[in-house]
């Protein structure tokens, strides 16, 4: 729980129920979280934000608080759950942001509903399409939970279930530049919730080895891209694997700031003032005015 910050069980859609914490006032902010996280990453920059912000952190479907249906992971759905829940709590159009995971349902999102999203920003990840066709050679080995979790139902969730907490503390530990970023207690509750989400956790991640790069393609073929002033912070992991992440970024969001950083994938927890400092820039740019088009169907459940 975020100090100030008031819980809020939303449902969204085919009876699924979104947690979240709501706080502040002023024009909504959406934060989603990554892996192995829940909305608890963001406690340092949406306290910032909500001083003249309404600041809404969910845990996404299938993780935290949330709750963990067999289907529905896939990028488009997860973002039809964040519409929802935005409109449920009286916001038709507000800012997203998202790390990691959260960073790919902002993405779907700001594709599928731009009349509803007016700013997007983007923590340490590549789109979906993008992110697998870089990925390959000895250092995208750091990326092999991306194949674990991409094969069929069975083994990778019974192979997580039987070291849990040394499988996900190992990317909480692997991905932090400063330990102290994630005390003691923060780092146990991203564990058990992670502990208590496998099944979930390795269908969001079995989804973007399938329906969302479909999803993507469909999106690239259509010509279609970002329609909203888009920041994006990232580590420097284009350099190691070898292409320009800027580049990759423009051919998605034509009105693009691309900033690399220093700070490890943790980036809101390890650097929040630097975080807080580009949602704001992102925040004072002009928004988008797309012309609204007709909901996106959920498609197909993975």
């Amino acid at each position: 729980m975020i100090p100030g910050f008031t819980e809020r069980r939303v449902t969204v859609a085919d009876g699924v129920a979104l947690h979240a914490v709501v706080g502040g006032t002023g024009s909504p902010v959406v934060l989603l979280h990554g892996f192995p996280q829940t909305h608890l990453m963001w406690r340092h920059v949406a306290a910032d934000l909500a001083a003249d912000h309404t600041v809404i952190c969910p845990d996404l479907r299938g993780y935290g608080a949330s709750d963990k249906p067999t289907t529905g992971y896939s990028k488009r759905e997860m973002a039809a759950d964040v519409v929802a829940l935005a409109r449920s709590l009286g916001h038709d159009r507000f800012a997203l942001a998202g790390h990691d995971r959260g960073a790919l349902v902002a993405i779907r999102a700001g594709l599928d509903h731009p009349d509803a999203v007016t700013h997007l920003a983007s923590l340490d990840v590549l789109p979906t399409l993008d992110m697998w066709d870089v990925m390959h050679g000895v250092p995208a080995a750091v990326g092999f939970h991306l194949y674990l979790m991409a094969q069929p139902p069975g083994l990778p969730e019974a192979m997580i279930t039987a070291s849990a907490d040394a499988f996900f503390g190992h990317f909480l530990d692997l991905w932090t530049n400063d330990p102290t970023a994630i005390p003691a207690d923060v780092r146990a509750e991203y564990l058990k919730a992670s502990r208590d989400a496998v099944p979930s956790i390795v269908a969001d991640y079995r989804a973007s080895a399938g329906i969302d790069v479909e999803h993507d393609r469909a999106s690239l073929a259509s010509g279609d891209h970002l329609r909203m002033p888009v920041t994006v912070l990232q580590q420097d992991w284009g350099t190691a694997l070898g292409f320009d992440a800027a580049a990759r970024w423009r051919a998605w969001a034509p009105d693009l700031e691309h900033h690399t950083v220093s700070c490890g994938h943790f980036m809101a927890e390890e650097a929040p003032g630097d975080v807080v400092k580009a949602l704001r820039d992102l925040l004072r740019r002009p928004a988008g005015t797309p012309a609204a088009r007709p909901a996106t169907p959920a498609g197909p459940a993975s």
